[in-house]
């Protein structure tokens, strides 16, 4: 098949892992495959163009840009697209503008979060008006499925769960070695315990809530570390918050980093403390480094993390059940030990790259799950 993934971007996120690790594989399948950006190409063109993977970039400017459009018609007509993949909301219908009359064979998008935006009532109008040129809408998980039926935007007709999936194979479970050799690394005590986030710095991770439950966290822990991976407008915001709750450097902002796969078996403990989430990529990564996990009850958190089994879930925006479930766990390893070796084996039997693709291709040939699986 010859298939075009249109996106926003490739700027590093968990979105965006997806569709290079997904065109990749697909590459390797024996399909046809180019990846479009309705913006800038992105932090991590690089890694499809070291693969001969074609990426464009439309370079679409604020606002209508009929220019940006013709870019994008052209790249879709040019070889013939057969499967027209696209990835949220504004790809997914500048994709269907610029495709009017090409004969796309098939038109699939996945939305890959819960929607959560605070300005989204005119983006998800023009949504709506491009599903009626879609053939289905694959959601990543079974809450955000439920959410987008329940408010109107997707038909229960067109939508499904592909669940993301990510190379488990690439990720090593954390071990004393990797710790010794973490801490080594950032210069930090033997002895510190370390609780790692991945995620962009912004409102909806709100990171904030995090820093704060860490200060109680740091009242009965010694020796306890916060590392946040990752950047994002709240960054400054984000750094003097830490520095007035905890004075002393406790909380690191390491920014964006390309070694994420090399820090996670590393850390104690992996936290999230997301309003909104889809089916956190950082979570499936967190599993497969076999780390327990403490994440918020939101979106599809609770399909990857179950209570008492590889983690602990607890109500988003509350600071004072964050921390004390950060403490349960760092205070008894063996049973973080053993929750973090559950994560690892769900997550090979149910978070592959292989299975999400198996699930993808399934409705690029027409067959997909009916709404209510």
């Amino acid at each position: 098949m010859n298939i075009v993934h249109v996106v926003e971007n490739l700027n590093r996120g968990g979105l965006e892992r997806m569709v290079i690790d997904l065109v990749t594989m697909q590459q390797r399948q024996g399909h046809r495959c180019r990846v479009v950006c309705l913006f800038e190409a992105g932090a991590l063109a690089h890694e499809l163009d070291a693969q001969g993977i074609p990426v464009h970039a439309c370079g679409k400017r604020r606002g209508p840009d009929l220019r940006a459009l013709l870019r994008l018609r052209r790249a879709l007509a040019t070889p013939a697209t057969e499967v027209l993949h696209t990835h949220n909301a504004v790809a997914h219908y500048h994709a269907v503008w610029a495709s009017t009359g090409l004969g796309i064979g098939r038109v699939v998008n996945t939305r890959h979060g819960m929607g959560a935006n605070r300005n989204s009532r005119r983006r998800e109008g023009l949504y709506r008006r491009a599903l009626a040129r879609t053939d289905a809408v694959a959601l990543v998980c079974a809450a955000a499925r439920d959410d987008a039926m329940r408010r109107g935007i997707v038909p229960p007709g067109k939508a499904c769960v592909v669940p993301n999936g990510i190379r488990v194979e690439q990720f090593l479970s954390a071990s004393p070695d990797h710790r010794a050799r973490l801490r080594e690394r950032l210069a930090l005590p033997p002895q510190a315990r370390l609780i790692g986030s991945v995620g962009r710095l912004n409102w909806t991770k709100d990171q904030a809530n995090l820093i704060r439950a860490f200060a109680v966290v740091r009242q009965r822990v010694a020796d306890v570390v916060l590392l946040l991976i990752g950047d994002g407008e709240l960054r400054a915001e984000l750094e003097q918050l830490a520095a007035a709750t905890m004075p002393g450097g406790s909380v690191r902002f390491l920014g964006d980093r390309s070694d994420v796969r090399e820090l996670l078996p590393g850390l104690d403990l992996f936290a999230l403390s997301s309003l909104s989430e889809g089916y956190s990529m950082a979570l499936l990564e967190a599993c497969a480094s076999a780390l327990p996990i403490v994440a918020t009850a939101v979106g599809g958190n609770g399909e990857i993390v179950r209570e008492g089994v590889n983690g602990k879930l607890v109500p988003a925006a509350d600071a004072e059940a964050l921390a004390a479930a950060m403490i349960a766990l760092l205070e008894a390893p063996a049973t973080a030990q053993e929750l973090g070796a559950h994560g690892r084996a769900w997550v090979e039997a149910e978070g592959s790259l292989e299975r999400m693709a198996a699930r993808y291709e399934s409705l690029y040939r027409g067959e997909r799950e009916p709404a209510g699986a």
